[in-house]
């Protein structure tokens, strides 16, 4: 992973917002039995009470920084973690 890659990944979680709906996307992630794990957007929307618009934002900075992958589908937006990105970060910062 390059360092600019590294750092535009680290900028997007810097914000308090975009961080908390990561996580939100990523525990969704963790707790359905699909076999894409994904998170419906408007559930995450209800859970933080942050404006659509803004949360609208923040899934462009994710997706943008490859933390996440968007779909549409109808009206609905479903994200999921980039698993390769984050197995990159991760090996990255083991400092061991």
């Amino acid at each position: 992973m390059n360092t600019k890659k590294v750092i535009k990944a680290m900028k997007a979680l810097s914000n308090k917002n975009r961080f908390e709906i990561f996580m939100a996307i990523f525990n969704s992630n963790k707790q359905t039995s699909f076999e894409k794990e994904e998170c419906f957007i408007y559930d995450t929307i209800e859970k933080l009470n942050i404006g659509t618009p803004t949360i609208s934002h923040h899934l462009k900075e994710l997706s943008n920084a490859d933390l996440i992958i968007t779909e549409r589908r109808g009206k609905n937006i479903v994200a999921r973690i980039n698993e390769d990105t984050i197995k990159e970060l991760g090996e990255l910062l083991n400092l061991d």
